[in-house]
Protein backbone atom coordinates (compact mmCIF):
# COMPACT_ATOMS: atom_id res chain seq x y z
CA UNK A 1 0.00 0.00 0.00
CA UNK A 2 1.08 3.57 -0.95
CA UNK A 3 -0.21 4.88 2.45
CA UNK A 4 2.96 6.57 3.98
CA UNK A 5 2.77 10.64 3.55
CA UNK A 6 -0.67 10.87 3.78
CA UNK A 7 -3.52 12.57 6.53
CA UNK A 8 -3.38 10.65 9.69
CA UNK A 9 -6.67 10.88 11.57
CA UNK A 10 -7.18 12.82 15.06
CA UNK A 11 -8.96 10.75 16.00
CA UNK A 12 -6.75 8.53 17.75
CA UNK A 13 -7.09 7.80 21.67
CA UNK A 14 -3.16 6.12 22.24
CA UNK A 15 -3.54 4.54 25.53
CA UNK A 16 -0.47 2.09 24.77
CA UNK A 17 1.48 1.30 27.89
CA UNK A 18 -1.75 2.45 30.55
CA UNK A 19 -3.27 -0.23 33.03
CA UNK A 20 -6.90 -0.67 32.25
CA UNK A 21 -8.72 1.53 34.12
CA UNK A 22 -11.24 0.58 36.77
CA UNK A 23 -8.52 -1.20 38.96
CA UNK A 24 -7.64 0.33 42.39
CA UNK A 25 -8.89 3.62 42.83
CA UNK A 26 -7.54 6.44 40.79
CA UNK A 27 -3.87 5.37 40.75
CA UNK A 28 -4.45 4.09 44.68
CA UNK A 29 -2.07 1.15 45.88
CA UNK A 30 -4.63 -2.14 46.77
CA UNK A 31 -1.54 -3.13 48.73
CA UNK A 32 -2.20 -0.43 50.91
CA UNK A 33 -6.01 -1.59 51.83
CA UNK A 34 -5.36 -3.59 54.45
CA UNK A 35 -3.56 -0.95 56.70
CA UNK A 36 -5.76 1.66 55.49
CA UNK A 37 -8.78 -0.87 57.27
CA UNK A 38 -7.15 -1.21 60.33
CA UNK A 39 -6.31 2.29 60.80
CA UNK A 40 -10.04 3.53 59.85
CA UNK A 41 -11.03 0.78 62.97
CA UNK A 42 -8.71 2.43 65.25
CA UNK A 43 -9.38 5.18 67.75
CA UNK A 44 -5.88 6.79 66.76
CA UNK A 45 -7.28 6.03 62.97
CA UNK A 46 -10.39 8.03 63.42
CA UNK A 47 -8.65 11.34 64.52
CA UNK A 48 -5.90 10.93 62.22
CA UNK A 49 -8.08 10.38 59.17
CA UNK A 50 -10.29 13.27 60.36
CA UNK A 51 -7.19 15.21 59.78
CA UNK A 52 -6.51 13.92 56.71
CA UNK A 53 -9.83 14.62 55.39
CA UNK A 54 -9.74 18.47 56.47
CA UNK A 55 -6.40 18.84 55.07
CA UNK A 56 -7.40 17.18 51.58
CA UNK A 57 -10.81 19.49 51.24
CA UNK A 58 -8.55 22.29 51.97
CA UNK A 59 -5.79 21.50 49.78
CA UNK A 60 -8.41 20.12 46.91
CA UNK A 61 -6.10 16.52 46.90
CA UNK A 62 -7.57 13.38 46.94
CA UNK A 63 -7.40 11.72 50.22
CA UNK A 64 -6.61 8.15 49.31
CA UNK A 65 -3.82 9.75 48.02
CA UNK A 66 -2.61 11.80 50.69
CA UNK A 67 -3.35 8.92 53.10
CA UNK A 68 -1.48 7.01 51.05
CA UNK A 69 1.44 9.20 51.25
CA UNK A 70 1.13 8.72 55.33
CA UNK A 71 2.26 5.01 54.32
CA UNK A 72 4.70 5.35 51.87
CA UNK A 73 6.86 8.02 53.61
CA UNK A 74 5.58 10.72 51.39
CA UNK A 75 5.31 9.14 48.14
CA UNK A 76 2.39 9.98 46.25
CA UNK A 77 0.18 7.33 44.56
CA UNK A 78 0.42 8.47 41.13
CA UNK A 79 0.78 6.12 37.53
CA UNK A 80 4.06 6.94 36.32
CA UNK A 81 4.08 10.25 33.62
CA UNK A 82 6.89 8.72 31.99
CA UNK A 83 5.74 8.73 28.27
CA UNK A 84 5.18 5.32 26.83
CA UNK A 85 8.10 4.58 23.97
CA UNK A 86 7.16 2.09 21.68
CA UNK A 87 9.44 -0.03 19.30
CA UNK A 88 9.88 1.42 15.74
CA UNK A 89 7.75 -1.00 14.56
CA UNK A 90 4.61 -0.77 16.81
CA UNK A 91 5.18 3.42 16.16
CA UNK A 92 5.16 2.63 12.33
CA UNK A 93 2.20 0.35 12.92
CA UNK A 94 0.19 3.04 14.93
CA UNK A 95 0.95 5.97 12.24
CA UNK A 96 -0.17 3.41 9.91
CA UNK A 97 -3.39 2.74 11.68
CA UNK A 98 -4.09 6.83 12.09
CA UNK A 99 -3.49 6.94 8.19
CA UNK A 100 -5.85 4.15 7.39
CA UNK A 101 -8.76 5.38 9.80
CA UNK A 102 -8.17 8.67 7.94
CA UNK A 103 -9.05 7.30 4.92
CA UNK A 104 -12.00 5.31 5.91
CA UNK A 105 -13.61 9.33 7.27
CA UNK A 106 -13.17 10.09 3.98
CA UNK A 107 -14.46 7.48 1.56
CA UNK A 108 -17.19 7.29 4.49
CA UNK A 109 -18.04 11.00 4.52
CA UNK A 110 -18.23 11.02 0.62
CA UNK A 111 -20.46 8.47 0.61
CA UNK A 112 -23.52 8.56 4.16
CA UNK A 113 -24.95 12.16 5.09
CA UNK A 114 -24.93 11.38 8.49
CA UNK A 115 -21.75 9.36 9.38
CA UNK A 116 -19.79 10.84 12.13
CA UNK A 117 -16.33 9.73 12.71
CA UNK A 118 -14.92 7.10 15.74
CA UNK A 119 -12.30 6.97 17.48
CA UNK A 120 -9.84 4.63 17.49
CA UNK A 121 -8.36 3.57 21.01
CA UNK A 122 -4.21 2.09 21.02
CA UNK A 123 -3.85 -0.16 23.75
CA UNK A 124 -1.79 -2.42 25.43
CA UNK A 125 -2.34 -5.80 27.06
CA UNK A 126 -6.13 -4.66 28.68
CA UNK A 127 -8.81 -2.02 27.95
CA UNK A 128 -11.98 -0.77 29.33
CA UNK A 129 -14.32 0.58 27.15
CA UNK A 130 -18.47 1.30 27.70
CA UNK A 131 -18.40 -2.32 26.30
CA UNK A 132 -16.53 -3.39 29.50
CA UNK A 133 -12.63 -4.67 30.35
CA UNK A 134 -10.85 -6.98 27.38
CA UNK A 135 -7.37 -8.31 26.85
CA UNK A 136 -5.80 -8.44 23.91
CA UNK A 137 -6.53 -12.07 23.27
CA UNK A 138 -9.64 -10.60 22.73
CA UNK A 139 -8.73 -9.24 19.16
CA UNK A 140 -9.32 -6.18 17.77
CA UNK A 141 -13.40 -5.07 18.05
CA UNK A 142 -16.34 -1.96 18.01
CA UNK A 143 -17.36 -0.92 21.24
CA UNK A 144 -21.29 0.70 20.08
CA UNK A 145 -21.77 2.17 23.60
CA UNK A 146 -18.96 4.26 23.27
CA UNK A 147 -18.57 4.07 19.32
CA UNK A 148 -14.82 3.39 19.57
CA UNK A 149 -12.62 0.69 17.64
CA UNK A 150 -10.08 -1.13 20.14
CA UNK A 151 -6.86 -2.68 18.52
CA UNK A 152 -3.27 -3.97 19.81
CA UNK A 153 -1.50 -3.70 17.72
CA UNK A 154 1.01 -6.87 18.63
CA UNK A 155 -2.55 -8.41 16.58
CA UNK A 156 -1.02 -7.45 13.05
CA UNK A 157 1.94 -9.28 15.11
CA UNK A 158 -0.16 -12.17 15.08
CA UNK A 159 -1.96 -12.38 11.87
CA UNK A 160 1.58 -12.39 10.50
CA UNK A 161 3.09 -15.14 12.57
CA UNK A 162 -0.01 -16.94 13.99
CA UNK A 163 -2.34 -16.64 11.19
CA UNK A 164 -0.14 -16.19 8.22
CA UNK A 165 -2.15 -13.37 6.79
CA UNK A 166 0.71 -10.38 6.19
CA UNK A 167 0.50 -7.76 4.99
CA UNK A 168 -0.54 -3.96 5.33
CA UNK A 169 -3.80 -4.03 3.25
CA UNK A 170 -4.90 -6.92 5.79
CA UNK A 171 -4.39 -5.09 8.77
CA UNK A 172 -6.22 -2.14 6.71
CA UNK A 173 -8.54 -4.52 6.28
CA UNK A 174 -9.12 -5.40 9.58
CA UNK A 175 -9.74 -1.43 10.20
CA UNK A 176 -12.28 -1.04 7.74
CA UNK A 177 -13.86 -4.09 9.42
CA UNK A 178 -14.49 -2.76 12.49
CA UNK A 179 -15.55 0.74 10.91
CA UNK A 180 -18.10 -1.15 9.31
CA UNK A 181 -19.56 -2.24 12.48
CA UNK A 182 -19.72 1.24 13.71
CA UNK A 183 -21.39 1.98 10.22
CA UNK A 184 -23.84 -0.71 11.21
CA UNK A 185 -24.41 1.50 14.43
CA UNK A 186 -25.56 4.50 12.62
CA UNK A 187 -27.86 2.53 10.56
CA UNK A 188 -29.32 0.91 13.22
CA UNK A 189 -28.52 -2.65 12.73
CA UNK A 190 -26.62 -2.81 15.80
CA UNK A 191 -29.32 -1.70 18.23
CA UNK A 192 -32.08 -4.61 16.22
CA UNK A 193 -29.17 -7.12 17.01
CA UNK A 194 -28.99 -5.72 20.70
CA UNK A 195 -32.89 -6.33 20.98
CA UNK A 196 -32.87 -9.90 19.64
CA UNK A 197 -30.25 -11.14 22.57
CA UNK A 198 -32.77 -13.56 24.83
CA UNK A 199 -35.74 -13.37 22.11
CA UNK A 200 -34.27 -16.12 20.03
CA UNK A 201 -32.30 -19.19 21.01
CA UNK A 202 -28.11 -19.01 21.24
CA UNK A 203 -28.37 -20.78 17.84
CA UNK A 204 -30.22 -18.41 16.22
CA UNK A 205 -28.51 -15.51 17.20
CA UNK A 206 -25.25 -17.12 16.31
CA UNK A 207 -26.96 -16.81 12.76
CA UNK A 208 -27.68 -13.30 12.91
CA UNK A 209 -24.41 -12.65 14.35
CA UNK A 210 -22.62 -14.16 11.22
CA UNK A 211 -25.04 -11.76 9.37
CA UNK A 212 -23.95 -8.85 11.32
CA UNK A 213 -19.85 -10.14 10.43
CA UNK A 214 -20.46 -10.40 6.96
CA UNK A 215 -22.17 -7.19 6.43
CA UNK A 216 -18.80 -5.95 8.36
CA UNK A 217 -16.73 -7.27 5.52
CA UNK A 218 -19.10 -6.22 2.83
CA UNK A 219 -18.38 -2.94 3.97
CA UNK A 220 -14.74 -3.13 4.28
CA UNK A 221 -14.82 -4.20 0.20
CA UNK A 222 -17.05 -0.88 -0.20
CA UNK A 223 -14.31 0.96 1.43
CA UNK A 224 -11.32 -0.20 -0.07
CA UNK A 225 -13.46 0.03 -3.75
CA UNK A 226 -14.16 3.74 -3.27
CA UNK A 227 -10.62 4.66 -1.66
CA UNK A 228 -8.96 2.91 -4.29
CA UNK A 229 -11.10 5.25 -6.73
CA UNK A 230 -10.15 8.18 -4.53
CA UNK A 231 -5.95 7.56 -3.64
CA UNK A 232 -4.98 4.88 -5.67
CA UNK A 233 -3.23 3.08 -2.71
CA UNK A 234 -3.62 -0.14 -3.55
CA UNK A 235 -0.60 -1.90 -5.15
CA UNK A 236 -0.56 -5.27 -6.66
CA UNK A 237 -0.95 -8.13 -4.55
CA UNK A 238 -2.62 -5.87 -1.81
CA UNK A 239 -6.41 -7.33 -3.09
CA UNK A 240 -4.88 -10.81 -2.47
CA UNK A 241 -3.91 -10.07 1.33
CA UNK A 242 -7.20 -8.51 2.65
CA UNK A 243 -8.73 -12.06 0.79
CA UNK A 244 -6.13 -14.16 2.62
CA UNK A 245 -6.73 -12.79 5.74
CA UNK A 246 -10.05 -12.86 5.16
CA UNK A 247 -9.95 -16.68 4.76
CA UNK A 248 -7.58 -16.98 7.90
CA UNK A 249 -10.07 -15.71 10.50
CA UNK A 250 -13.09 -17.77 9.01
CA UNK A 251 -15.18 -19.57 12.30
CA UNK A 252 -14.72 -23.37 10.05
CA UNK A 253 -10.91 -22.77 9.85
CA UNK A 254 -10.32 -20.96 13.45
CA UNK A 255 -12.33 -24.23 14.90
CA UNK A 256 -10.26 -26.35 12.24
CA UNK A 257 -6.99 -25.07 13.55
CA UNK A 258 -7.70 -25.13 16.68
CA UNK A 259 -9.58 -28.32 17.44
CA UNK A 260 -9.76 -30.23 14.75
CA UNK A 261 -13.41 -30.16 14.21
CA UNK A 262 -15.97 -27.80 12.87
CA UNK A 263 -19.46 -26.89 14.60
CA UNK A 264 -21.58 -24.84 12.42
CA UNK A 265 -23.84 -23.94 15.27
CA UNK A 266 -21.37 -22.02 16.67
CA UNK A 267 -20.23 -19.95 14.21
CA UNK A 268 -20.57 -16.18 14.90
CA UNK A 269 -18.73 -14.72 12.18
CA UNK A 270 -19.06 -16.25 9.04
CA UNK A 271 -17.15 -19.45 7.24
CA UNK A 272 -13.62 -18.15 4.86
CA UNK A 273 -15.22 -18.79 2.03
CA UNK A 274 -18.45 -16.56 2.96
CA UNK A 275 -15.95 -13.71 4.56
CA UNK A 276 -14.33 -13.43 1.30
CA UNK A 277 -16.98 -13.57 -1.20
CA UNK A 278 -18.64 -10.76 0.91
CA UNK A 279 -15.75 -8.64 1.25
CA UNK A 280 -15.06 -8.83 -2.81
CA UNK A 281 -18.63 -8.63 -3.21
CA UNK A 282 -17.73 -4.95 -1.54
CA UNK A 283 -15.02 -4.38 -3.41
CA UNK A 284 -15.93 -5.18 -6.82
CA UNK A 285 -19.47 -3.40 -6.55
CA UNK A 286 -18.95 -0.21 -4.16
CA UNK A 287 -22.22 -0.25 -3.97
CA UNK A 288 -23.89 -0.26 -0.22
CA UNK A 289 -27.11 -1.50 -1.18
CA UNK A 290 -26.02 -5.20 -2.36
CA UNK A 291 -24.68 -5.58 1.46
CA UNK A 292 -28.56 -6.36 2.96
CA UNK A 293 -26.81 -10.03 4.24
CA UNK A 294 -29.95 -10.23 6.93
CA UNK A 295 -32.51 -11.06 3.50
CA UNK A 296 -30.59 -12.96 1.36
CA UNK A 297 -30.97 -16.34 0.42
CA UNK A 298 -27.27 -17.00 -0.36
CA UNK A 299 -24.79 -16.12 2.61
Amino acid sequence: MKWRGRRRSSNIDDRRGQSSPGRGLGGFNPMLLGPLIKLLFSKTGLVIVGIFLVVSFATGNNPLSILGQFFTGGAPLTESSTPYQGSEKENELAAFSATILANTEDVWNSLLNNYRNPTLVLFTGSVSSACGNASSATGPFYCPGDEKLYIDLSFFNDMERKLNAPGDFAQAYVIAHEVGHHIQKIMGITDKMNKLRGQVSQTEYNRYSVKLELQADFLAGVWAHHSQQMTQMMETGDLEEALNAANAIGDDRLQKNASGRVVPDSFTHGTSEQRMRWFKKGFETGDISQGDTFNTTNL
